[in-house]
């Protein structure tokens, strides 16, 4: 768990130093939002990835933290994309900088999730 909180965390502190360079205040600040989004959402889907993945069934337990990670990442995107057009944000910084952070934080998770099946149970 910890390799995978490690460079999830430099993705995150690398997704958010990119957005505070991004070009134009409005640009800016919805990349910004989007990537703090997305990356918070990835770190907290860790945790509690590895708070619940004890047990009987810990690749079970992981996978229904996907599930809710999921589902709560389309409220914020919906939320987040809400917010950035109320304030004048671009409305493509801000999905940008919430996707391509994603899909990197979904092949961590994928990874922790991977970890967790080399058990010493018999092989399939």
């Amino acid at each position: 768990m910890t390799r995978q909180l490690a460079v999830a965390a430099a993705a995150a502190g690398l997704a958010l130093a990119l957005c505070a360079v991004a070009g134009g205040d409005a640009a800016r600040r919805a990349a910004l939002v989007g990537a703090a989004s997305a990356s918070a959402t990835a770190l907290g889907s860790l945790l509690a990835m590895g708070r619940f993945a004890g047990g009987r069934s810990p690749v079970k337990a992981a996978l229904a933290v996907m599930v809710i990670a999921f589902l709560f990442r389309i409220l914020v995107v919906a939320l987040g994309t809400v917010l950035v057009v109320r304030t004048g944000g671009s409305v493509v910084a801000f999905v940008v900088a919430f996707f391509v952070p994603y899909f990197f934080f979904a092949a961590v998770e994928a990874w922790y999730v991977a970890s967790l099946g080399r058990g010493s149970g018999t092989p399939a």
